[in-house]
């Protein structure tokens, strides 16, 4: 006879949700990932981020169908009691499913080969410019030529991050390393730590590292209450360097775009050379150092110091239309505070997300992520797959009455502009004195 199904509750599962103790449950079958954490090929913050909660919806989202097979060995031989799954839920796992069965998730297309072509051709380039030309005027397009080239690349190594864009995981895992570390200087393991968090908690205050700018950008007055970043472990202090910088933060984000790919340089120090447990260490590290060999030797190759700084301004300022882009797409977007729950995973998707519409012919400059819902929403579909399912996304959201916001680049500037002038105009508040009328009159209010 079959033996009596044993339950636990929403509750209950609730409480399993700190290192050593890490419980989730998928389709109302609970497991313990606790050991299973440090050899999770997404690392540990999307099972620290969902632990105690279900997470059908982003298991759905993150896994090829071949992986459900690996879950039994983590079973507790519990199922949760009373977890009941919305209707968007439905809706968007009978999506899947069907994508799943069309082999959406298989047909990678040429993007990736024809994106490497080019790469490498750019490549080409600004080195030919650099070593056989004299002229300033030459030396300046290398640069933005070397700008366009990190784009490209970084669109490279987010796409071989999310599905495997080769022929085997090692390939894939080489090109992961070559496209990022050794041609952008940017980790693949610093992007993995921090991409993984921001589409697990997308705009979340506390929950997602894209978001958290501050001292320089606050997308929402929240942030001026000094909130801990769950992603980083501390606090995002909101002091007094803080208040100024932000009070002029939409006048300062083009310039600090044009210098923002400086930080992604320290964030991959820190991580690599700082942070404990980071996998495949040894390789990324490597491959940074491949980065910081050529691209030094390929400026000093310049034949003044002048033009060696036009050159790096002329590729950061070019990458920063990159910054720009991701911006734009969240900026904003509706914000929240805390890590979304499992029957709200699709509603946050589509709440903290902005596509930018452009022609077919412009998807190449975008790399897919204009289509930055339907990215969310399924993060392993290849970019040449996006825009045939940008009809049946918006579909899905008229259905379900959630927002399914598409406006073109200068529009989405301005958007984020705006955001950015109403926090600023809220951080300038803040320092103003009350006046003395109001304060009497609260007096008198409240006694």
């Amino acid at each position: 006879m079959e033996a009596e199904k044993k339950y636990v509750t929403v509750e209950q599962l609730k409480e399993h949700n700190k290192p050593g103790d890490l419980w989730i449950s998928i389709q109302n079958k609970v497991y313990d990932v606790s050991d299973w954490i440090k050899d999770h090929p997404g690392g540990d913050t999307p099972l620290l981020g969902l632990a105690g909660q279900d997470v059908t919806d982003a298991f759905i989202a993150y896994h090829p169908g071949t992986a459900w097979q690996y879950l039994d060995r983590f079973f507790t031989g519990y199922y949760l009691q009373d977890f009941k799954i919305s209707e968007v839920s439905k809706d968007y796992r009978k999506l899947a499913s069907e994508f799943a069965k069309q082999g959406l998730f298989e047909k990678k297309g040429h993007g990736t080969m024809y994106s490497l072509l080019g790469v490498t051709f750019l490549f080409s380039l600004v080195v030919y410019g650099v070593l056989r030309s004299e002229s300033v005027l030459v030396h300046l397009g290398c640069g933005m030529l070397l700008g366009l080239l990190w784009i490209q690349s970084a669109y490279v190594g987010h796409d071989s991050g999310h599905y495997q864009v080769m022929s085997s995981p090692v390939f894939n895992k080489v090109t992961q390393i070559l496209a990022g570390n050794c041609l952008t200087g940017i980790s693949i393991a610093w992007w993995k730590w921090t991409h993984n968090a921001h589409h697990l908690a997308c705009n979340s205050l506390d929950h997602d590292p894209d978001l958290q700018h501050i001292p320089v950008f606050a997308v929402s007055s929240e942030l001026f209450n000094s909130i801990t970043s769950c992603f980083y472990g501390r606090e995002m202090t909101f002091d007094s360097v803080s208040r100024f910088l932000v009070s002029y933060q939409h006048w300062t984000y083009y310039p600090i775009l044009c210098v923002a790919r400086v930080n992604l340089f320290v964030q991959t120090l820190l991580l690599l050379f700082v942070r404990k447990g980071v996998p495949n260490r040894g390789l990324n590290i490597l491959g940074i150092l491949v980065f910081w060999t050529w691209f030094p030797l390929l400026v000093s190759c310049l034949p003044s110091w002048s033009e060696r700084v036009m050159f790096v301004m002329a590729s950061f300022a070019v990458t920063g239309i990159q910054h720009n882009q991701f911006t734009l797409n969240h900026f904003s977007a509706d914000v929240y505070v805390g890590h979304p729950n499992g029957n709200d995973w699709f509603e946050k998707q589509t709440g903290g997300t902005l596509d930018i519409s452009c022609p077919p012919w412009m998807d190449w400059f975008f790399g897919g992520l204009q289509f930055q819902l339907e990215h969310h929403l399924f993060p392993r579909l290849p970019r040449c797959q996006l825009r045939k399912v940008s009809p049946i996304v918006e579909a899905l959201c008229e259905k379900h009455k959630l927002p399914y916001r598409s406006l073109s680049f200068y529009a989405a500037n301005l958007s984020t502009i705006r955001t950015l002038r109403t926090a600023a105009q809220e951080a300038r508040d803040l320092t103003r004195p009350v006046p003395k009328n109001l304060v009497w009159e609260a007096v008198n209010t409240h006694g």
